[in-house]
């Protein structure tokens, strides 16, 4: 039996309307053939240090692994159970406070059981980024 096909818009839409994404305010902004876009807007509750502004790293980690995880699925153009092996963020500097993150992640290796993804963090332009992303996935197949 065949899979069907996802629309990545409207299954990221969904899966961020509750759960730990929806919590932080995680929303769709983009996608393409292996590659996803979430918007992190900055939030009050997500701030590291108070008289800072700038946001904790554990949302940027969230951020990072969701876009990921859903660069896989616009890779295989279906959705397959998977889990994070390993995830690595390098940080290249803080987040500007009261700014909106951008999670871009790429899919760009899939082997029968493993996806290899890497992506960056940025606010406005892709060519300064705030973090970058590398991890493997496994697919767990279920059936």
């Amino acid at each position: 039996m065949s899979k069907p096909n996802i629309q990545p818009d409207l299954f990221a839409k969904a899966m961020l309307k509750g759960g730990h994404g929806g919590w932080l305010g995680m929303q769709y902004h983009a996608h393409g053939p292996g590659w996803f876009e979430l918007a992190l807007p900055w939030k009050e509750e997500l701030v590291g240090m108070e008289e800072s502004g700038i946001l904790a790293s554990g949302p940027i980690i969230s951020l990072m692994d969701n876009c990921t995880s859903l660069s896989v699925w616009t890779k295989r153009d279906t959705f397959v159970p998977q889990v994070t092996l390993d995830l690595r963020i390098d940080y290249t500097r803080a987040a500007t406070p009261g700014s909106t993150v951008i999670g871009r992640g790429e899919c760009y290796k899939i082997t029968r059981s493993m996806s290899f993804v890497r992506g960056i963090a940025y606010e406005d332009d892709l060519d300064d980024p705030l973090a970058h992303a590398a991890g493997v996935f496994m697919t767990i197949e279920t059936f």
